[in-house]
């Protein structure tokens, strides 16, 4: 299966807060808010949303099509991504534009403050999904995560066009997003990935309430952190796949983005929600042991050790086919 991943393309700069952000809240003063937090730790990493899953995707073998836009920095960027199967040959590299940047302070809880700058991901929206799909010989699925929202919306629409399945994943743009905007993302995907808190923010903003969505969509991924994640559609249970037990915590960035890898690496070779998940979540584990989003190996001698500790010699048994595209 060929897979597209349309999204952000950026460089993150992670820094650690020794302390609490809650600890720095004070009641009653809420409304103007002036913090500086003095961090111990800067670390310039390779990100964004899109390059983040395709790196997932490239690393276990699937050579997905990035789509996404960068400025004329993105040369070493560009080579690392190729020495991890990703074929960058659909991305738009801005004249005038630098790489979008995205900054990020962790406090010890793992609670975030970000903050993400555009740059020349604003020219997303100026590519033709349809032009990009036909160069590449037809795509057979699209995943529309972050982006410039005009880009984001117009790629759903192609998919609509072509009759291409896609996959929804907002996630940090709801913040930007009007109601029907989301509406207009979400409907008749064929997966929608969110985390919890995402998942309250979408309902909150498309004005649907939980069956609505389901309705709308084949399947619903809720990523819950340290809880694993949720697997729910119309006509089937609510299902919770749990997380990785006793990982130790590096760096959460990346760590979502890291399981939608896993979860549609699986499924784009017949494999369950459910299982897919599994390999997701283990994916995850990895990231989440690393600092950076890019830097963990999905090796599959150990990831086969992670899902039959994690989930059984079974569970290990029918991911099998997923992981020897990896080697």
């Amino acid at each position: 299966m060929r897979i597209a991943v349309t999204g952000s393309i950026a460089t993150d700069h992670l820094m650690v807060f020794p302390g609490r952000f809650c600890d720095q809240l004070l009641a009653g003063r809420l409304d103007h808010v002036s913090l500086s937090f003095l961090v111990d730790d800067l670390e310039v990493r390779r990100g964004g949303v899109a390059a983040n899953i395709a790196f997932g995707l490239g690393s276990l073998g699937l050579a997905p099509l990035l789509v996404g836009a960068v400025g004329s920095d993105f040369g070493a960027y560009e080579v690392w991504l190729k020495e991890h199967g990703v074929d960058t040959g659909a991305v738009r590299v801005s004249a005038d534009r630098q790489t979008a940047r995205f900054s990020c302070i962790t406090d010890q809880d793992s609670n975030q403050i970000a903050a993400f700058y555009t740059g020349a991901m604003a020219q997303a929206r100026d590519i033709d999904l349809t032009a990009v799909a036909a160069a590449a010989g037809g795509v057979d699925f699209v995943l529309v995560s972050p982006d410039d929202p005009a880009a984001m919306l117009r790629h759903t629409q192609a998919c609509r066009t072509l009759g291409v399945p896609f996959a929804a994943d907002p996630s940090q743009q709801l913040a930007r997003l009007t109601g029907a905007q989301v509406r207009e993302l979400v409907d008749g995907a064929h997966w929608l990935f969110t985390n919890e808190y995402e998942a309250a923010l979408l309902l909150e903003r498309a004005s649907w309430t939980h069956d609505d969505v389901l309705r709308r969509v084949g399947t619903w991924v809720t990523t819950l952190g340290g809880r694993g994640a949720r697997i729910e559609s119309a006509d089937a249970p609510a299902h919770t796949v749990p997380a990785v037990a006793g990982v130790a915590v590096a760096d959460p960035t990346g760590v979502g983005d890291a399981f939608r890898a896993g979860f549609l690496a699986a499924v784009s070779q017949g494999i369950p929600a459910g299982r897919a998940a599994q390999l997701g979540c283990c994916l995850a584990s990895l990231a989440l042991s690393q600092v950076g989003s890019q830097s963990y190996v999905p090796a599959p001698r150990r990831l086969t050790a992670v899902l039959e500790r994690q989930y059984g010699a079974t569970a290990a048994a029918e991911l099998a086919p997923v992981l020897e595209a990896a080697s």
